[in-house]
């Protein structure tokens, strides 16, 4: 005889989750719900929501890794419930950090000595990094000040005018005055001899990129570094400089071993690089190295001994996870030199397959250098029936996530599109992007112009009104557009 019995209304684990009551009404967004919900279906409706995300893959505005191998994964899973902080209870991990800081000192060349341990800290990123490096040149300009009996209440960085935001958040967050050297048009980095001008006594440090955002090039730091030992000796002044190498630490040792930016110049006394870039490690990892002890000053170092040990911290944070500093370390001996460098060639290689691709459309200029991160960036050559930003809005129905963006000041009547070349973008996916980029240009070529419309019929129907130039009428194209996006990401973030 067949037993069988009838499932109660309340025995959700036989249905299907998109039958159930969980998905048949909305979820409190801004409130924790009174209730509870299944494991399956908590899950089931994030998934479903975070299928509106854009590909990581194909986020292109992006320097950040976005693949990394499967042996990998699984450590960085099997670690991810360990708090590095901790580093009584997980020595092992300390070790491997450690291990790191070494590895990367002596990849930035610097000055060690047999047996000699590198000073240098993992952090949750670049950002934080400057913010340690910031610290402590203004601690150090703070002591040299008072000991000479000089005001130290005004502090000021030289940097040009290309930084990432982190440097305005140090500045803004730690009083200190950023003195920017300003772009102009067709050099988009910053000017060595301008930088130097700008140095005065209350200078802390002058901080040169490695790898700028806005196009990829690198500035030289060789020149800084000249012009800035001659000042030194001409002031009595002992300005040194920090290099951001955020994007670039990671690329200029395999790809340009000659170039001397690092810890081969004498007044480089600290350096930032970005492991989660072009160290090949997902979000959330960073490096701050000095050149040697007397560059960090030991009143910044905190020693604590509550979790079992005496340990030395020097952080913004205090808690963070473990598994990038694995996954860093896997990088590194799982790739070694040799490849890295096979890495980097093979992003530069499928840069310069775009680069051709876009030179041979004929409309846009490269604004990118090819010596310098393996990124594209450029700009229309004739945007008078559609723009930048047109582009960029239209590259996203195919998938492609490529920002528009304008240079910073004086420059800023020059929009860019840029496209970041990651260890995951192959050349099929070159030769594939510089197709729809065709297929994008087509399109809008057979469009009305839109702005540019509106624009040339007001003109026309005004009299005696000023005729625009085009460097007018492409800002005001250009702020139209901005407009028009920040509108767009207003709709779509409710929450700050």
């Amino acid at each position: 005889m067949v037993l069988s019995k009838t499932a109660s209304e309340s025995d959700v684990s036989i249905h299907s989750t998109f039958a159930s009551r969980y998905v048949r009404t909305s979820l409190p967004r801004f409130k924790m719900p009174e209730n509870s919900i299944p494991k399956e279906a908590a899950y089931q409706i994030i998934n479903d929501e975070l299928m509106l995300d854009g590909n990581p893959r194909l986020n292109l505005a992006s320097f950040v890794t976005t693949w990394m191998e499967p042996e990998c994964n699984k450590l960085m899973m099997d670690s991810i419930n360990k708090n590095y902080v901790d580093m009584g209870e997980y020595p092992v991990t300390t070790e491997l950090q450690n291990r790191c800081v070494n590895m990367i000192a002596h990849l930035f060349n610097a000055p060690l000595g047999d047996g000699e341990t590198a000073v240098g800290v993992g952090t949750v990123g670049s950002s934080e990094a400057i913010m340690l490096a910031g610290l402590a040149f203004k601690r150090k300009w703070q002591n040299k000040m008072k000991a000479q009996g000089k005001p130290c209440d005004k502090p000021n960085i030289v940097t040009g005018a290309n930084v990432q935001v982190c440097w305005e958040k140090f500045a803004r967050y730690f009083e200190v005055e950023l003195k920017e050297v300003k772009l102009s048009d067709g050099y988009y980095v910053m000017d060595p001899e301008k930088a130097v001008e700008m140095v005065d006594e209350n200078t802390i440090c002058v901080a040169a990129i490695l790898g700028s955002t806005l196009n990829g090039e690198f500035e030289d730091v060789k020149r800084l570094n000249d012009l800035l030992i001659e000042k030194n000796k001409e002031t009595g002044w002992d300005t040194p400089i920090h290099v951001d190498a955020a994007s670039g630490g990671f690329i200029a040792p395999f790809l340009y071993p000659e170039l001397e930016w690092d810890f081969r110049l004498p007044l480089v006394k600290s350096i930032n690089v970005s492991g989660h870039k072009y160290g090949l490690v997902y979000a959330g990892i960073g490096w701050a190295i000095w050149r040697n002890k007397e560059d960090l000053p030991d009143e910044l170092i905190f020693h604590i001994n509550y979790l079992g040990a005496d340990q030395p911290t020097f952080t913004l944070n205090f808690s963070k996870g473990s598994s990038q500093v694995i996954a860093q370390y896997y990088q590194l001996i799982r790739l070694g030199f040799e490849g890295y460098k096979n890495v980097m060639e093979n992003c530069q290689e499928n840069a310069r397959v775009l680069r051709e691709g876009l030179e041979k459309s004929g409309r846009f200029n490269i604004i990118s250098k090819e010596i310098g991160v393996p990124l594209v960036a450029f700009s229309l050559k004739d945007n008078s029936q559609h723009n930048e930003f047109e582009i960029s809005e239209t590259l996203r129905r195919f998938g492609w996530i490529i920002p528009a963006y304008t240079m910073p000041p004086n420059a800023q009547h020059v929009t860019v599109l840029r496209v970041v070349i990651r260890e995951d973008f192959s050349r099929t996916l070159a030769e594939r992007l510089v197709i729809d980029i065709e297929k994008v240009l087509h399109e809008l070529d057979t469009l009305p112009a839109r702005v540019n419309a509106k624009l040339a019929v007001a003109e026309a129907n005004g009299s005696g009104v000023h005729k625009k130039t085009d460097r007018e009428v492409q800002l005001e194209i250009t702020a139209a557009w901005k407009k028009f996006v920040a509108d767009k990401k207003k709709k779509t973030n409710g929450v700050c």
